[in-house]
C-alpha cells in the first residue's frame, strides 16, 4: 500500500504504466513468500520442544510466545531466533513503509497549490493510519526484550492488532468515500428535519 500511495503522489500520470497488474500480483506474493518462508526455521524449532502441561495457553490464540512459555524444554535458542526473525521481518518492512511515507511527504511538500497539498495528505491518512495500528502494536509485542514482556499486556495489545484493526479498517477507508460522505449527510439531515417535526408537535 505504502508503494502504491508513494507511486499515486509522486508519479500520478505514469501511475497505471507503474503499478500494472502484473506488478501487484508480484508485490503480494513476494510478501506473502516471503513471511512464509522467514517463520519456517522457529517453527521448526516449536515442533521440536517438550510439552509437560499444564496444556493451558494464556493467550486469546495460539500465538508463539504464549506456546513456548508452556513448554518443559529450554526456550532460549527459540526465544533468540524467534526474537531475531520477527525484528528482521517487522523492522525490515517498518523501515521500508518509513522510507515510502518520507518520500511522499516530501513530493507532497513540492506540490504548489494548498488544495493539492490536502488532496495528497488525505489519500495517505487513511493508510497511515492503520499502519501506526499494526506497527505499532507488533512492535510492541515481538520487537522487544522476552524478560520484559508482560503476558496480559500483550493479550491486550495483540487484541488491538487482530480483532480492532480489521474492525476499524471498513471506517478508516469508506469515510473518506464521497458517496459515504453524501449518505451520512442525508442521515444527518432527515434526523434534524425528523427532531424539529416532533419539536413543533
Amino acid at each position: 500500500m505504502s508503494v502504491d500511495r508513494f507511486v499515486a503522489i509522486s508519479h500520478p500520470l505514469r501511475y497505471h504504466s507503474i503499478i500494472t497488474n502484473k506488478v501487484c500480483l508480484w508485490l503480494v506474493l513476494i510478501s506473502w513468500v516471503f513471511g512464509f518462508i522467514t517463520f519456517i526455521y522457529p517453527t521448526m524449532l516449536m515442533f521440536g520442544l517438550s510439552f509437560c502441561g499444564p496444556y493451558e495457553v494464556n493467550h486469546f490464540f495460539c500465538d508463539s510466545s504464549a506456546v513456548v512459555k508452556i513448554s518443559c524444554s529450554d526456550i532460549h535458542q527459540f526465544d533468540m531466533v524467534f526474537a531475531s526473525f520477527a525484528s528482521a521481518v517487522i523492522l525490515g518492512s517498518f523501515c521500508l513503509t518509513l522510507i515510502s511515507y518520507c518520500n511522499i511527504f516530501f513530493t507532497i511538500l513540492m506540490i504548489p497549490s494548498k488544495r493539492g497539498k490536502i488532496k495528497a495528505f488525505s489519500t495517505c491518512t487513511s493508510h497511515f493510519t492503520v499502519v501506526s495500528l499494526v506497527y505499532g502494536s507488533a512492535i510492541f509485542i515481538y520487537v522487544r526484550p522476552v524478560e520484559s514482556s508482560s503476558p496480559d499486556l500483550n493479550k491486550v495489545v495483540a487484541l488491538l492488532n487482530s480483532v480492532m484493526t480489521p474492525v476499524l479498517n471498513p471506517f478508516i477507508y469508506t469515510l473518506r468515500n464521497r458517496q459515504v460522505q453524501q449518505v451520512f449527510r442525508e442521515i444527518g439531515m432527515k434526523l434534524v428535519s425528523n427532531k424539529s417535526s416532533i419539536l413543533l408537535r
